[in-house]
């Protein structure tokens, strides 16, 4: 047998219209109204983002090293100190290498005066040869004389410039602009030429610095046209202290995704004049892929999802709420854009939807407590 509650229920409903107190002798008071909370839609462009965590790089670095043997006579700088590019570093003994450069010098001399004699001595016995007055093989050895001499000198002159060379290499200087790491040695120490396991000092270039993060491969497609069409604009933040950096621009995309982790490797530079980025600090960064331009933003807790769709409360002007469906375009962390459904300036709730039906009377607040604006008709 089939039971129908259509009667009763039209009954209570009639009942709580009339409002009939328990005794029938009159109307009792309105329901009263739902506390919820509440926020505006807003109309604004949003940026499409993708986020990532980062590490902070210098954008150079190089450990110093000597290029000669030596003994450190004196070192110019200090721990931590900025740089500037060509300061000088370290001087090491230069004596040595003046001697060397003195030797090279002398050996030049002896070989260009005995080039210059072998040079007289096989012009003069040119003529003699040409009057048959000596033999062809002696003619020869002076010839011979005057070609080793002069090759000689070619040798002695590459010795000189090699000297000197090294003679430079006592003197070592920055190599750009950075700042001075940790001096490993001192004064009196003995150092040796491109020294694998020792260096004197390392120095990194602070400004402007680099940050390298990863982002997932399903991503390149995005990054690669934001590139191409100069919107690739990135932004940190440093974790620990919140320090935030807009200025940053996209400058490296790896040429190869890594396999084991489906992630490739990304790089971006900044300025840093003030050097609040340093080398090996972790932050959290955002890259800009695309921009949605006016689009309608609401709290993504404002947004319930059903079988249906996804549906928003709406406060109207009478403080009722109406239930409406809306097409979410992407949630984007505490936000939502929508493409239909609520216009800009309407009044959506965003806490207390599960005690609301459709013309309820809401007490509508904002998050901090404080009353919320008068809702716009909808």
């Amino acid at each position: 047998m089939r039971i129908s509650f259509l009667p009763a229920f039209s009954a209570l409903a009639l009942l709580a219209a009339t409002g009939c107190n328990r005794s029938g002798s009159g109307p009792v008071a309105a329901a009263p109204a739902v506390p919820v909370q509440v926020a505006v839609a807003v109309q604004q462009d949003v940026p499409r983002l993708i986020e990532s965590i980062g590490n902070v790089q210098a954008l150079r670095t190089v450990t110093v090293k000597s290029q000669v043997d030596g003994i450190i006579a004196r070192i110019h700088l200090q721990e931590g100190e900025e740089l500037k590019a060509g300061d000088l570093l370290i001087t090491l003994d230069r004596r040595p290498f003046e001697n060397a450069v003195l030797q090279a010098r002398a050996a030049l001399a002896t070989a260009k005066a005995q080039a210059d004699q072998a040079a007289v001595d096989a012009d003069r016995y040119s003529h003699l040869d040409q009057q048959s007055a000596i033999s062809k093989e002696s003619y020869a050895q002076y010839l011979t004389r005057a070609q080793t001499t002069r090759a000689d000198v070619q040798a002695r002159e590459a010795a000189l410039a090699n000297a000197e060379l090294q003679l430079g290499y006592t003197e070592i200087r920055a190599p750009f602009a950075g700042r001075a790491g940790q001096l490993l040695l001192h004064e009196g120490a003995l150092v040796k030429a491109n020294d694998n396991n020792t260096s004197i000092i390392t120095v990194n270039q602070l400004a402007p610095i680099a940050v390298a993060y990863a982002v997932p491969e399903n991503s390149l497609a995005l990054i690669r046209a934001a590139l191409a069409g100069g919107r690739a604009e990135v932004a940190v933040t440093e974790r620990a202290t919140g320090l935030e950096r807009t200025d940053g621009r996209l400058d490296f995309v790896d040429n190869t995704v890594d396999p084991a982790t489906g992630t490739i490797m990304l790089k971006a530079l900044f300025a840093n004049a003030d050097h609040a980025l340093w080398p090996g600090q972790f932050v959290h960064v955002k890259t800009q892929v695309d921009l949605d331009h006016g689009a309608i933003v609401v709290p993504t807790t404002a947004v319930q999802n059903s079988q249906s769709g996804s549906t928003v409360y709406v406060v109207k002007a009478d403080k009722t709420v109406e239930l409406r469906p809306v097409q979410v375009t992407r949630t984007d962390g505490e936000r939502t854009l929508l493409a239909a459904g609520v216009a800009a300036g309407e009044t959506v709730v965003t806490d207390g939807q599960l005690r609301l039906l459709p013309g309820v009377k809401v007490e509508a607040t904002t998050l901090g407590g404080a009353p919320a604006k008068p809702a716009t008709k909808g």
